[in-house]
């Protein structure tokens, strides 16, 4: 569970990151990266963490699986609450077919 809740933490930091500058448009091209990257470290100092750990219970590509999921759903409430944007129906049922790959990575065949 603390693999997850790092992961967690470290998507919040890493949507920011990528995405958050976009609602500051009009800001230069270099404060958006200086920023981006200073919130990226954050993100780094979550992540990092969380596969060392994550690693001792879950395979790699596991641990990826985690990581896309739960930037799918960060995702999405960033883009509603923050940016203000809505997730079209195509959107989610993308992001619904990627969730089922999860199926697959974690199936003991």
């Amino acid at each position: 569970m603390i693999t997850i809740a790092l992961l967690a933490l470290s998507n919040i930091f890493m949507t920011f990151a990528w995405y958050g500058h976009l609602k500051y448009k009009h800001a230069p091209l270099w404060a958006a990266i200086l920023v981006s990257w200073l919130i990226a470290f954050a993100e780094y100092c979550f992540q990092v963490p969380a596969n060392r750990i994550g690693s001792q219970h879950f395979a790699t590509a596991q641990l990826k699986t985690i990581q896309e999921v739960i930037t799918l759903v960060v995702f999405c409430f960033f883009s509603i609450f923050y940016l203000k944007e809505g997730l079209k129906w195509n959107y989610l049922v993308g992001f619904a077919l990627m969730v089922c790959a999860v199926f697959f990575v974690f199936k003991k065949w």
